[in-house]
């Protein structure tokens, strides 16, 4: 399926959760207890290729396609004075990422994965939620069938990434509204606003929250009135990224808030999906505790485009390297321990 036509389609497929391979995970554990080095000495680096066998479903893991996709949308909500930036400007940088120019395309040439980026709409931006849902129903489910259908299934590894002004304030909105809390506990400086730009954030957020309460029991719906275009994409393709056996690497707060309502949905929902980094954003660091995610990547980083999913793959390839390179102790003639 690509395209869901209904409520009740999506949330089957929200539930209905293909299961990872734990038997390759188990063959690569045995492996790596072989190879000549001590026992963990790898640390995560020994976790993650065990992680990417399982969802794989693959005892030696291959990172041969891996592909960076960044989905673009326009927010409403930015009439409340959220961002110092124009909604112009997600389309510009749209342009820019079509010509090379942007930090993600440097990154994704580097990591040897191939970029996509995905428009939604930019000529209309979503409803302001502070006045309407962001999204009607068959707008929302439109967008996540989209991010849904952007999704290769001969893909090895999915990183997830996003561009849209305003798109930090949807975050902290659906992240007060699963997690509570308010606005003041949420909100960023996202581009870089100033003490009032926050204040009115602040507002906003809450504004939304107050006007979408009676939906706040149902994750789907608190991401229709509260979310964007790009976001909803985002929980489309990480959906998919589950059906096929790919596993995910997610970038910032914006992408971690998209997929949060999957977890609210069913357990165990995002174990396909690895957190790339903790954003200079607030309150990522605080979502990714709540959802149980652990980052690889603390650097400052807070720009998104999937710049720090696209920063991992390197890391991801060496790991596979060693795990697939490396002589066991039999074959290199090195005494193991008794």
């Amino acid at each position: 399926m690509d395209e869901f036509t209904d409520f009740d389609a999506l949330r089957a497929a929200c539930l209905n959760l293909r299961e990872g391979s734990d038997s390759s995970a188990e063959a690569v554990r045995q492996r790596q207890s072989m190879l000549t080095k001590p026992p963990g000495s790898l640390g995560r680096l020994e976790d993650l290729v065990a992680w990417l066998a399982k969802w794989q479903g693959r005892p030696m893991p291959r990172l041969d396609q891996v592909d960076v996709l960044v989905f673009a949308g326009n927010h409403g909500v930015t009439r409340q004075g959220v961002s110092p930036y124009p909604p112009t400007v997600t389309t510009q940088m749209v342009a820019n990422f079509s010509h090379g120019g942007a930090a993600i395309n440097q990154i994704a040439s580097v990591a040897g994965a191939h970029l996509r980026v995905v428009p939604l709409d930019l000529d209309t931006p979503t409803q302001d939620f502070t006045e309407a849902p962001a999204m009607d129903e068959a707008g929302f489910l439109r967008a996540v069938s989209t991010g849904y259908g952007a999704v290769s299934s001969g893909c090895d590894l999915l990183c997830l990434g996003e561009m849209g002004i305003g798109n930090t304030t949807s975050a902290a909105a659906i992240a007060a509204a699963l997690f509570g809390g308010g606005g003041s506990r949420w909100a960023g400086r996202g581009t870089g606003i100033d003490d009032a730009g926050l204040a009115r954030k602040i507002r906003a957020i809450d504004a939304g929250l107050d006007r979408h309460a009676a939906w706040a029991n149902d994750p789907l719906l608190i991401a229709m009135a509260l979310g964007g275009r790009e976001l909803a994409a985002i929980l489309g393709a990480t959906i998919a990224a589950r059906q096929f056996g790919i596993p995910v690497l997610l970038d910032g707060f914006v992408c971690t808030a998209a997929v949060a309502p999957l977890t609210r949905l069913a357990t165990g929902a995002l174990g396909h999906t690895m957190l790339a980094h903790v954003s200079a954003e607030a309150g990522h660091r605080l979502l990714a505790e709540a959802l149980g995610l652990k980052p690889l990547l603390d650097f400052g980083m807070r720009l998104g485009e999937g710049s720090a999913a696209a920063l991992v793959v390197p890391l991801l390839r060496a790991a596979v390297a060693c795990h697939t390179g490396m002589a066991t102790f039999a074959e290199a003639a090195v005494d193991n321990r008794d």
